[in-house]
């Protein structure tokens, strides 16, 4: 069954239905990107805020947690954007450090908030799109299909997508140890 679709200018009761379904969904989208709970709440924030300052006359939200977590992507970029101090570090070295648990040795800890930190800027430098595919199928798990229905395309589409941007990525990291790119 297809959501339902949302007005483009919500009255506030609408507005605030809205964000008490999605404001959790928004923030850890944000957070995800952002790394810190202050970012992430200001994307929060400046989301809604934008919902509220919308045209009437723009077109409905077909799928209103899908628009409010691109959304979300796009304001944490945003603001990586803008903070951003770009290092790289491979991909094959992102995975496990990134599922890793907390508890982990002072140099390990440093490490992985230093691939984070380079991961947050190659993130900032890609297509919004392609870093939403990317962080959806890295960082929530999900997979091809329930990407491509997110985000209105085809499992072969973010399937190419994703194994273009990790081998750009490493590329890119490669370069950046002084190896051959």
């Amino acid at each position: 069954m297809a959501a339902p679709t949302q007005p483009a200018n919500s009255p506030p009761a609408d507005l605030e239905r809205i964000f008490r379904e999605n404001h959790a969904l928004v923030f850890r989208a944000a957070y995800r990107i952002t790394g810190n709970a202050g970012d992430a709440e200001d994307v929060l924030q400046t989301v809604f805020l934008r919902m509220l300052k919308r045209d009437p006359g723009a077109e409905p939200v077909g799928n209103m947690s899908s628009f409010l977590h691109r959304a979300a992507v796009n304001a944490a970029l945003d603001l990586v954007r803008v903070r951003q101090n770009v290092r790289n570090i491979p991909m094959d070295e992102l995975e496990p450090v990134l599922a890793e648990p907390a508890h982990r040795g002072p140099d390990r800890l440093q490490h992985s908030g230093e691939i984070r930190e380079w991961l947050r800027g190659a993130l900032a430098r890609l297509n919004p799109r392609i870093a939403e595919m990317f962080m959806l199928r890295f960082f929530e798990g999900k997979d091809n299909p329930e990407i491509a229905q997110l985000l209105n395309t085809t499992p072969g589409t973010v399937a190419v997508t994703l194994s273009r941007t990790r081998d750009r990525l490493e590329k890119e990291y490669r370069a950046y140890l002084g190896g051959v790119a």
